[in-house]
């Protein structure tokens, strides 16, 4: 007799909740790789100093990491104060008017597509089962045991802009001085290309709009980044 079939893939939120972490940590290495190689390009149009480049490099990558870790850290922290908020008030609405609620979990029901009757059912059992696990899902679109945690953001986005800066940073700083700058661009247009394809297929888009858009906007942005440093190194600045 065989078994039935195993199914080890996640499903809804649990799906929903890695890709979202996934995106958010190749953007956040793509923001470090943009950005951490604009501000070694424009140095390098300055001067071809190895100890200057290294010094803006790492100061680039400290600085944009810790202003990523903190940023995801108030906004995640932030949303996760909503969450408790409002489910604090779904708990004290259910206190205070459990038939009420009742009804309102019922309309959400049959919102989607169930009959009336089925409906009450489903919203009897799940009021019985955890009135407010039931609500929060259905209505608030929160799941109770799995608010959104700041420090997992915090440390996500540090990580992966730190990983995305160190690309540029070691394309200008290890090859000799004549191919620092063309060893730099082409390996970041080879990473943008990468985080650009990723990014779109984990949101389920044609990637090749998506890739023109990462390359396009980091090419220019090391474009502009030379002639400032550029112009800045002959005036003697």
């Amino acid at each position: 007799m065989t078994e039935p079939p195993t199914h080890d893939e996640a499903h809804g939120g649990a799906l929903g909740e890695r890709l979202n972490w996934l995106r958010a940590a190749v953007l956040g290495a793509n923001d470090g790789i943009v950005s951490t190689a604009g501000l070694v390009v424009g140095v390098a149009g300055a001067t071809t100093d190895r100890s200057a480049l290294l010094t803006a490099g790492l100061a680039g990558l400290l600085a944009g990491s810790m202003s990523m870790a903190a940023g995801e850290y108030v906004s995640v922290s932030t949303q996760r104060d909503s969450e408790k908020a409002a489910l604090a008030l779904e708990r004290r609405e259910l206190r205070e008017q459990p038939e009420a609620e009742l009804a309102e979990l019922t309309e959400l029901l049959e919102g989607r597509g169930l009959s009336r009757e089925v409906a009450r059912e489903a919203a009897v059992q799940l009021t019985a089962r955890d009135a407010l696990r039931a609500h929060a899902r259905v209505e608030l679109g929160i799941d109770p045991d799995a608010l959104t945690n700041p420090w997992h953001a915090a440390w996500a986005s540090f990580l992966a802009f730190t990983a995305g800066a160190l690309l540029p940073l070691l394309a200008m700083v290890l090859p000799p001085a004549g191919w620092r700058v063309p060893v730099t661009v082409v390996s970041v247009l080879v990473a943008l290309v990468f985080t650009g394809w990723t990014s779109a297929r984990l949101g389920a888009a044609k990637p090749g709009r998506a890739v023109l858009r990462n390359v396009g906007g980091g090419a220019l942005a090391m474009g502009v980044t030379y002639v400032a440093g550029t112009l800045l190194g002959a005036a003697g600045a």
